[in-house]
């Protein structure tokens, strides 16, 4: 286990290097946790004749791969995020215990990756305040906006006038279930206002690399030749670009930056070893 932790302790951190130096994760670095997980997992169960290691590092790997399936396609992650997730998940293994070192990890995830991407956030937003500014008066000014936030206070003054009926510990979680969906609701225009004026890009389509987002589709005679539904850019969608950049035909490409967020996962493992699970500690 200690030399377990230790190939991954080693990994998240020269993964968090490049993440935040290049915004990308190597894939010779994913691939060789994902090998060396898979690899010493099955010396184990053919030397001490107990499969249960290597299913563990079988089962730890699909629920990485499902928990990072999922980051992807809603457009949290990069394919470098998720490959390390699964990487870690094949070489630590998973009991579905909360004693079980990855099950901790994960749950320290949720908390220490969403600490840090607001943190992140917040810093993006008074680097570039002026912009950020203008950006969140947009959104608030939008028609949308004014129509969710009519919803969410009605709804609030509807929890206030059913509370009057409830205990004091079910007034207590309605009041603050009630403001905290108010709270989400200007968290929301943080987030867009964030994203639109510290995260977009432009850039030569020489510049682009495989797996960045493309915030604009770009169309030539009606043909689509990429956007933001393709979760990512492909190596041929850039040679494409490339030699329609060369013909004069394509400009420069508006690209989504997103968090590094590799550096979340050292912390939360940090965390993990220190701490374990951090759950039952909350409960106690």
């Amino acid at each position: 286990m200690i030399f377990a932790l230790a190939i991954c302790f080693v990994s998240l951190v020269i993964a968090s290097y490049t993440d935040i130096r290049t915004r990308e994760v190597p894939d010779w670095l994913n691939f060789s946790l994902i090998a060396a997980g898979f690899g010493t997992r099955l010396i184990l169960s053919i030397t001490m004749w107990k499969f249960n290691f290597l299913l563990n590092g079988v089962i730890g790997f699909g629920v990485g791969l499902a928990l990072a399936y999922l980051m992807f396609y809603a457009g949290q992650w990069g394919g470098g995020d998720s490959k390390m997730l699964m990487g870690l998940g094949a070489l630590l293994g998973l009991e579905f215990s909360f004693a079980d070192f990855f099950f901790g990890f994960l749950i320290n995830l949720l908390f220490v990756g969403a600490m840090y991407g607001l943190v992140w956030s917040v810093v993006l937003a008074i680097r570039r305040r002026k912009i950020f500014s203008k950006k969140a008066k947009e959104q608030l000014s939008k028609p949308e906006f004014r129509r969710l936030r009519l919803v969410v206070i009605s709804g609030v003054a509807l929890s206030l006038v059913v509370s009057i009926f409830l205990n004091q510990w079910q007034r207590l979680l309605l009041l603050v279930l009630a403001v905290f969906a108010y709270l989400m609701l200007y968290l929301w225009v943080f987030i867009k206002a964030v994203e639109e004026s510290c995260m977009l890009k432009w850039v030569e389509p020489e510049e682009l690399t495989e797996g960045d987002w493309i915030a604009k589709p770009i169309t030539i005679g009606g043909k689509n030749i990429c956007g933001p539904k393709d979760l990512g850019i492909r190596k041929e969608q850039i040679r494409t670009l490339i030699r329609l950049h060369q013909q004069k035909k394509v400009g420069r490409v508006l690209i989504k930056e997103g968090i590094p967020f590799v550096p979340s996962f050292l912390l939360a493992f940090i965390v993990t070893m220190i701490w374990g699970n951090m759950v039952p500690l909350f409960l106690r």
